[in-house]
Parts: structure tokens; sequence; C-alpha cells
């Protein structure tokens, strides 16, 4: 998951070595640990490789995707909406780097049935990684894969809260889960096999800004700490993301279910997120708690953008809402897949100095 807003100074201001997992306890109410290992998934040898689409393979979160499904062995497609490249320099480049590491550039227009239904057809798994503006875009892709009838599973553009859990959502940025349970529903009307992902909190937005709002960059002097600052939100890594995301995509464990991203040592509350930041830096920053009431207040009169943010970063930071349950029937990636070596976050942040 990813925000950004505006900075203004009367809001808040939002924005590794890596390790193999590595059991530990975590205080109530999440606790990963407290199933059984899931039995080993399929590896290479086991079957063959499946053929992957990537729609929305230029974006932020699209782009990694491609990557990890080349850097995995998948025979990797690319959906190529030329009309959108236009005089786009940057996104013609990137597509014929990929096409360079060994995929294959498929054009086709979510305007045009025949041409979705005609590339949906050269594959088994189908990635999207549209962006939120575009997320309602995916019902033509749902009717596509329908009528194509040969996709083994189907990935929508969810990777950050799971939508099926923010039914009390603050508006206006409900409206974002609102669009993706709209997509759910049309899949599994279809009978389209899928996996939904949860990713929670991208690094780039939340851990290196230490979920400052109108930044991407770590705060030099002052940092505005959400309620306590103690509730436990977990920061993700976006090459992990798309690590464990194409790495599902095979495995029968995670068919029609949602895989929830959660490093064990990656879950920390946003006072422990900014003292990893002040050990790294050794500079001391001054906390400047915010109360909930206060903070929602600073929704009136503020542009949408800004509104979304602020219902997403309370939702987060002051209910908890990435880890006040637990997993029940679903999955969750770092117990699945313990060979992922992901990124710390305190190492993610290095990179800040």
């Amino acid at each position: 998951m990813y925000l950004t807003a505006r900075y203004t100074p009367q809001h808040l201001s939002l924005n590794t070595t890596r390790r193999p997992h590595i059991g530990s306890e975590l205080p109530c109410p999440y606790s990963p640990h407290a199933r059984a290992p899931a039995p080993r998934a399929p590896i290479a040898s086991d079957m063959e490789k499946s053929k992957v689409l990537v729609v929305g393979g230029t974006g932020y979160i699209g782009r990694r995707m491609v990557r990890a499904s080349l850097a995995q062995g998948h025979r990797t497609f690319v959906l190529t909406r030329l009309e959108k490249v236009g005089m786009d320099i940057d996104k013609l480049q990137l597509l014929l780097s990929f096409k360079a590491q060994g995929a294959v550039l498929v054009e086709a227009s979510m305007d045009d049935h025949r041409s979705l239904v005609a590339a949906v057809k050269q594959v088994d798994v189908v990635v999207s990684a549209m962006g939120g503006p575009h997320l309602l875009q995916q019902l033509k892709l749902v009717e596509a894969i329908k009528e194509a009838g040969n996709v083994q599973r189907f990935l929508p553009s969810e990777f950050g809260m799971d939508p099926a859990r923010m039914g009390h959502a603050l508006a206006p940025g409900r409206v974002t889960f609102d669009d993706k349970m709209v997509i759910r529903k049309a899949i599994e009307e279809a009978n389209i096999p899928h996996t939904y992902v949860s990713a929670n909190c991208f690094a780039a937005y939340f851990a290196a800004n230490l979920s400052q709002i109108g930044t991407l960059l770590p705060p030099k002097e002052k940092v505005h700490v959400y309620g306590d600052g103690n509730a436990k939100v977990i920061f993700v890594d976006e090459d992990d993301a798309a690590t464990y995301v194409i790495k599902s995509i095979d495995d029968p464990r995670s068919l029609n279910k949602t895989i929830y991203i959660r490093p064990p040592e990656n879950i920390l509350s946003q006072n422990e997120l900014i003292a990893k930041w002040e050990k790294l830096s050794g500079k001391v920053l001054e906390k400047i708690p915010i109360p909930s009431d206060e903070f929602l207040a600073s929704m009136e009169g503020a542009d949408h953008t800004y509104q979304i943010v602020v219902g997403h970063v309370y939702h987060i930071f002051y209910e908890g809402c990435l880890t006040n349950f637990e997993i029940a029937d679903d999955e969750e990636a770092s117990l699945l897949y313990p060979e992922v070596q992901y990124t710390l976050m305190d190492k993610y942040m290095e990179r800040y100095l």
C-alpha cells in the first residue's frame, strides 16, 4: 500500500541486509506463529512454470512484478497499451528493458475486448497492478478472462489493506476498498481461480519517512507520533512483496485465498520504527504526539487526496487495522515461503543516511 498527500504546516507530515524468516513471539492480538508451518510448496522440478501476464507492468508495483516473474523463471508477458505510452520516453525505455530481459510485450487495450481476450489466452496467470483510479477497469479484465476460459489464476490489484476487513473505513478513502470488493465479487461470481494479496505498508511510503504525511524522506528534527505510537504496523519492502506474490501464483495452498505478507521482524510500532532511525542516524528527534480527534479534525476543509490519506493512516496507526486480527482460513507469506530473505526495515532505511 502506498499513499501521498500535500504537506502544509497545519497538517501532519507521511510518506535492508536481508535475512530469512525467524520465528518470534509478538504481543497479542497478533501472533503469526500460532499455527504450524504450512506444507512445502511445489518447487520448479515438481511442475512446469506458469506463463504470466502482468497488467500495469510499468507502474511502481507492476514493474517489480515483471522483474520478480522473470527472476523466478516464468515466461513473462507485459500488457502494453501503446496509446498510453505516447511520448513517455521513460515508460517506453522501461518496456524495452523488459523485452531485453526476455519478457514478451503484448499489445492490447482495456477498451478493446477482443485484444484483451487474445492477450489472456496466451498465459496461465494474470497479475494486475493497475493503479487506484483504474481499479474498476479490471471488470473488463474479468470479462476477458471469463471468455478466454484458460486462466488458472488471477491476482487483482490490491496489495494494501485487506478490503474485506475495511467495511467500516472512513469516507472518502473507503472508495478504494469498495472498488476492490466490487472486483472480488465479479471474480468470484465468474468462478475465476484467484489469489488476493494484502501487502500492508510499502516501505518507501511508510518506513523511510517514519510514516509522516507529505514527504518521502526522514524528518530531520521533529516527528509526528500517531496517538501513543504503539499500534503494530506491518512494513514491507516492495521488491519482497513482488517476490512473495510471484511465488504464490503456482502454489495450490494459495488458491482462492488471501495471502497476508507479514514478515515477523517488520511488524513494528511507529515508536519502534522511529527508534531504529534514531539509532541509525545518531540523532534523537522531538516527538509530537497527535491525539486521534485532532488528527481526524485535520480532514476538515482539506483537499480530497489529503482526506483519503488521513482516513487510511487513522485506520493503520490508531486502530491498528493491519494486526488486530489473526489469520484463520487464509495464509501468511513468510510462513509459506521461509526461504525468502526479506528486507529488515533498519537495513532498508540505511540508504537514507
